[in-house]
């Protein structure tokens, strides 16, 4: 049902394209990440909460929009969305032909954040999954266990009258932290997550209260306070003039400490919005697959295991993976 072409992910009986990376009349969008959405197609399709981040980003589009779970029908091809539980509005793409059940995962986590949809595994006979973490060495801690040490360190950082930043995307990431760190202090956002808060308030979500940081907001402030900022700004010499900055990357790159692509950092939570290790095979081995295709991240490593625990698996090269972009585009937007 599906085909993995120069422009993207195919599903040639519906003719249109799941996340595609190059402009196609028809883009069916899993979440709002830059990575997975591009400007230019002639039509999108998403869920409902991922239209506003799509216009916010891109502009006016010509949007279609699902909730989770209702079905509508592409040229003989049943389509239907699924919660991803990645970030708000984040969805599986469910397409069922002739009796033929294809999932495409996008990106996804199982471990419920308190901000997104959680996670629903959807039984289908192909299913493409990501394998950002696809290694065993990935293994997230409960949540509430790395917020319990982000307070801490918050704690002390004020103990010793510094300044807390805590780094995290703008999308997905800042909204999970300043749920988790709601009443622990005032929380002061950039302007690229105000933004989207904005967004997303307007949608109908109800976030916790934050304040928008801009050139009027005094040093001695935000000291007293919980700085959330988006990756491109970690190295910045905005942080290095605050008091006595400490700074916490917030990704699951963290938990490997050799690994940290910010050195200069103070500390790392493994905090991440994708599967780890047990997580991505707990949620394919709850899909049932016959077949599964595995995209972005250790896909090599993670193909080789599935197909050695007796499950059918090929690694497929695509162009999904840099979150980081999105931030390029919020900031240049301000």
């Amino acid at each position: 049902m599906i085909t993995f072409t120069n422009k993207g992910i195919y599903c040639k009986q519906g003719d249109f394209y799941i996340d595609p990376w190059r402009p196609v009349n028809l883009a069916v969008t899993t979440h709002g990440h830059a990575d997975h959405v591009k400007w230019g197609n002639k039509a999108y399709l998403c869920h409902e909460l991922s239209k506003p981040i799509l216009q916010h980003r891109l502009g006016e589009l010509n949007i279609q929009t699902l909730p989770y779970h209702k079905e509508i029908n592409i040229n003989g091809v049943k389509l239907s969305l699924y919660p991803a539980g990645h970030v708000i509005g984040s969805a599986q793409i469910r397409l069922e032909y002739k009796g033929e059940i294809c999932v495409i995962s996008g990106d996804y986590k199982v471990e419920y954040d308190g901000v997104s949809t959680a996670f629903e595994p959807v039984k289908c006979h192909t299913f493409v999954s990501e394998s950002t973490f696809g290694l065993p060495i990935y293994k997230w801690q409960p949540q509430e266990d790395i917020f319990n040490q982000i307070r801490n360190w918050i704690s002390s950082n004020r103990d010793k009258n510094q300044t807390t930043v805590l780094v995290a995307y703008s999308l997905g990431k800042a909204q999970r932290l300043m749920a988790g760190l709601a009443g622990y202090g005032d929380i002061y956002v950039h302007s690229s997550i105000a933004n989207l808060n904005d967004v997303f308030s307007k949608a109908g979500v109800i976030l916790p209260y934050t304040i928008p940081i801009t050139a009027e907001t005094s040093k001695e402030i935000l000291q007293k306070g919980i700085v959330i900022v988006p990756p491109v700004m970690a190295e910045g010499k905005w942080i290095k003039s605050l008091t006595h900055a400490a700074t916490g990357i917030c990704s699951g790159w963290m938990q490997v400490r050799a690994g940290r692509r910010w050195q200069s950092a103070d500390a790392g939570f493994a905090l991440s919005d994708h599967a780890d290790w047990p997580g991505l095979l707990s949620a394919i081995k709850a899909t049932g697959a016959e077949k599964v295709f595995v995209t972005h991240g250790y896909s090599a490593i993670f193909s080789k295991y599935l197909n050695e625990i007796g499950i059918e698996a090929e690694e497929v090269k695509t162009q999904y993976g840099d979150e980081e972009e999105e931030e390029n585009i919020e900031l240049n937007k301000d």
